[in-house]
């Protein structure tokens, strides 16, 4: 009996070692077809191809500074105390109207002097206008007496004496009508004299109506009544930001297929439109909905000159009173008008710099591939070289990419399936 139950013993441990070699085995043989399942797997990732399109670029612009060139302050030209305002903030002026008036208790007195010596410079001229004429008459007569002598001198008619008395008399005479004529020009000074320093303290008295320096409406008012200032004081700012004006500075890729004339549309943050100055907007404006255009006004350096960046000044239709001047945070900018280019997805761009793309060739293989790129609408960018149409480049996904690696290309929608 002792020897069947040890044999059972031994048969028990053979299977049960049988077992578990060949559990091992399958465990070896599962984790080698996983190994190799794993390694013939292909990582698969989303591709597009290179195509020409038409391309609307667009520039993104963190910063925005926009200005008018119809903003001036209306300006005190004399001192004096503001006694009355016109006009109020947002009132819309033309340009020559009297928006406040200053009061300078001085100019009246000072019209007043000056009118009393013209009238005394009037009357002394009057007067020396009357010996003028009673001088003269006086020559005209010592003329005739020395011009007889000078006969009768001539038939002996008459002495020595009485023509050279009489030559005398003339040339007093003469004498006489000078000093009239030069105390009458004296006056005439005078008179002029007086009148100028009248009319200085006219324009000074009618220079106490403060006017509208241009068109456009009233932005700030500096001062209140009773404010007493000196010639040269900014009182009231006005502003008219029918347009607008901003300059980009722009690379040529983004720059060479603009032109003067050209418009854009804007897009700006709503969280800054807000208002600086607090104007009024204009009857009939979309408010957010509002669509603002700019047009190109000038290009330099210009586009037949080689240059890398160039500086475009815009002008902007703000007949809408949407914008004021003042900066803006993030605005984009889209051209009306394309151009038909050799593009990618800017997903497909690599790094930062937009100058790196992962190519797939038709057997799977990756390759990283320098390009030169150009302008962008913000869904695709211009491929200047490196790249040819109908190629296909790996899109967002490129981690752990490098040259050689074998891929499954799945083409996204829209583009031409391939693998």
């Amino acid at each position: 009996m002792k020897r069947y139950f040890y044999i059972g013993i031994i048969i028990i441990l053979i299977l049960a070692v049988a077992l578990v070699a060949y559990g091992g085995y399958l465990n070896y043989t599962d984790s080698n077809q996983i190994a190799n399942r794993m390694e013939n797997r292909l990582l698969q990732l989303t591709g597009a191809l290179v195509e020409e399109r038409f391309l609307n670029p667009v520039v993104d612009i963190d910063a925005l500074k926009l200005y008018s060139n119809d903003m001036t302050d209306a300006v005190a030209l004399t001192e004096g105390r503001i006694t009355q305002i016109f006009v109020a903030k947002n009132n819309y002026v033309h340009k020559g109207d009297v928006i406040m008036t200053l009061t300078n208790e001085q100019i009246p007195l000072q019209v007043q002097q000056a009118n009393g010596n013209i009238q005394r410079a009037e009357s002394t001229y009057a007067q020396t206008l009357s010996n003028v004429q009673r001088a003269e008459a006086a020559l005209a007569n010592a003329t005739n007496v020395y011009n007889r002598q000078q006969r009768l001198m001539e038939r002996k008619a008459t002495s020595q004496e009485k023509l050279e008395a009489a030559q005398s008399e003339y040339v007093a005479a003469q004498e006489a009508v000078r000093a009239a004529r030069s105390e009458s020009e004296s006056a005439r000074v005078a008179i002029n004299v007086a009148q100028t320093e009248r009319d200085q303290y006219l324009v000074q008295e009618n220079r106490q109506n403060v006017v509208a320096p241009i068109d456009g409406n009233v932005l700030l008012i500096y001062k209140r009544e009773g404010s007493y200032v000196q010639g040269g004081t900014p009182l009231a700012l006005i502003g008219n930001f029918d347009t607008l004006q901003f300059s980009t500075t722009l690379e040529s890729a983004n720059a060479n297929y603009l032109s003067v004339g050209e418009s854009v549309n804007m897009e700006f943050n709503e969280r800054s439109l807000q208002k600086a100055y607090d104007t009024e907007y204009s009857a009939g404006n979309l408010g957010r909905s509002e669509k603002i255009t700019a047009i190109i006004k000038d290009i330099n350096p210009p586009l037949n000159q080689s240059a890398v960046m160039r500086r475009i000044l815009w002008e902007i239709d703000n007949r809408s009173h949407i914008l004021e001047p003042m900066t803006y945070n993030d605005v984009s900018m889209q051209a009306n008008s394309g151009h038909k280019c050799l593009t990618v997805p800017i997903s497909a761009m690599a790094d930062s710099e937009n100058n790196m793309v992962f190519v797939v060739n038709d057997s799977g293989i990756v390759e990283k591939r320098k390009v030169t790129t150009g302008a962008n609408d913000d869904e695709y960018i211009e491929i200047i070289s490196g790249l040819r149409a109908g190629e296909r480049v790996v899109l967002d996904s490129f981690e752990g990419l490098e040259d050689g690696v074998k891929i499954e290309l799945i083409m996204k929608e829209g583009d031409a399936n391939g693998r």
